[in-house]
């Protein structure tokens, strides 16, 4: 994801895991401009948002290994900020400047391909990617079940928790059901005597998408419901399941147990927050901020109404996809399969494991692929423990919802949740307001 900022809005430039620098293979050489006379190479532009540090890095090695091994078609690399991604697709998509090979966030690929930025992937790829990925990485990197690129990195959410305040609380391990959360925010959640909030005990938090929205859809989920309908032309929220995730917040802040106005991303590496929802890419993040503390961190799956439910979670994504107005598309999928399916050697591992050049580039900067057998290899058996219940999720995990218009839908539920949170909105009013607003920009994109 962003070397400069999520689409939470957190930064992840120190965010890669203790991996050999074999891991990527890398070259030396870099594409040559083609001069257009014959003979000269083709020269494709791949734009991502891989703009600085460990990010940028990490994608270059690639690149140039394909560069010193490819004479007939080269790759030039271009970046902009993620803030600036989508915005940046649209505006050179049409000035007819638009990049070959494009990096974006799965949560608007509806919208891209409504707007003839996407070529769907040919046969054989289409083929490849259902196959080789799991469903959610493949459900997001497709639109009306038409796959349209590689899935690159993906983002599940689970239940972070801090094992000493747990264990202050004489709570022996995560809860596993909605009931044992209230129980156990409520236990261990303390405030001052003038009522400032001193260790929230489940981390709702108005910082960012990531904790507003991604904490939410993620318990939504897990209760069985979904945020957009199955036809993509209106939301499903206002339902039992909805009804359910929206009661358990309102209860939570209600009763003193989450104080919305806290950042979790500070307050919990500080112990002042007991559990949280959230996505996996922080663990790395955490391991760096809390140092010998972290050792009281655990994750563990998102908990479900109650033992009747199975598993579910939110997963979040990119892919790499090809222009549907580049001049090269053939030359460009060439390349996106050799990134992205062919494995090498991983050292370090047991004898005779591969893992894809893409897998190995996202462990090597914190994050995961669709691919569970590449991380399985990448990860090994010594990592860390917090690690595989995002890992596990992979199986259970549910897409964002990409239709056009998701990404103004995603910002209308946000702005609702964080309306019940502050008592501006009571549980009906935030699920009818979400509902008519979310049904108005859904149907309106189609």
């Amino acid at each position: 994801m962003t070397g400069s900022r999520r689409p939470g809005g957190l930064s992840r430039r120190h965010f890669a895991l203790a991996l050999p620098s074999a891991l990527l293979a890398s070259g030396c050489a870099a594409p040559h401009r083609g001069t257009g006379r014959p003979g000269d190479p083709i020269v494709l532009t791949l734009l991502s948002h891989y703009a600085s540090g460990a990010l940028r890095d990490a994608l270059q090695r690639p690149v140039d290994e394909w560069n010193a091994t490819h004479d007939r078609v080269k790759v030039r690399t271009e970046a902009v900020e993620f803030t600036d991604l989508l915005t940046t697709l649209m505006v050179r998509q049409a000035a007819g400047q638009g990049a070959d090979i494009i990096h974006p966030y799965c949560l608007w690929n509806g919208q891209l391909v409504r707007a003839g930025v996407l070529r769907p992937a040919p046969a054989e790829h289409a083929e490849e990617i259902r196959n080789g990925y799991g469903a959610a990485a493949v459900g997001a990197a497709s639109v009306g079940g038409r796959v349209y690129g590689y899935p690159t990195e993906v983002q599940t959410y689970a239940l972070y928790y801090n094992k000493r305040l747990l264990r202050g609380a004489g709570i022996d391990g995560p809860p596993r059901t909605w009931r044992e959360l209230e129980e156990a925010a409520h236990r261990t959640a303390r405030r001052d005597r003038y009522g400032n909030t001193l260790v929230q005990g489940f981390g709702l938090s108005t910082y960012d998408d990531s904790t507003t929205v991604g904490q939410t859809l993620a318990l939504l989920n897990a209760a069985g419901g979904r945020f957009v309908s199955a036809d993509g032309r209106g939301t499903a929220i206002d339902s039992p399941a909805g009804r359910a995730v929206f009661g358990l917040e309102h209860r939570l802040v209600a009763g003193g147990a989450s104080a919305p106005g806290v950042n979790v991303y500070q307050a919990f590496p500080s112990g002042q927050v007991a559990m949280v929802v959230s996505a996996g890419w922080w663990t790395e993040s955490l391991k760096e901020l809390m140092g010998a503390d972290y050792r009281e961190v655990g994750v563990a799956p998102v908990p479900r109404p109650g033992a009747g439910y199975a598993h579910a979670t939110l997963s979040t994504g990119f892919m790499l996809g090809v222009n549907a107005a580049g001049g090269h598309p053939r030359e460009a999928w060439e390349f996106l399969h050799w990134l992205n399916t062919e494995r090498v050697g991983v050292k370090g591992a047991r004898k005779g494991a591969a893992a894809t050049r893409m897998s190995a580039l996202q462990v090597s900067v914190g994050s995961l692929t669709g691919r569970a057998d590449d991380m399985r290899t990448l990860l090994g058996e010594g990592g860390d423990p917090n690690l595989r219940p995002f890992l596990d999720a992979l199986a259970y995990a549910v897409p964002e919802p990409n239709v056009p218009g998701a990404q103004q839908a995603k910002s209308l539920l946000r702005r609702n949740i964080e309306a019940l949170w502050t008592g501006q909105q009571s549980i009906d009013e935030a699920l009818r307001t979400t509902r008519r607003q979310v049904d108005r920009e859904v149907s309106r994109s189609w």
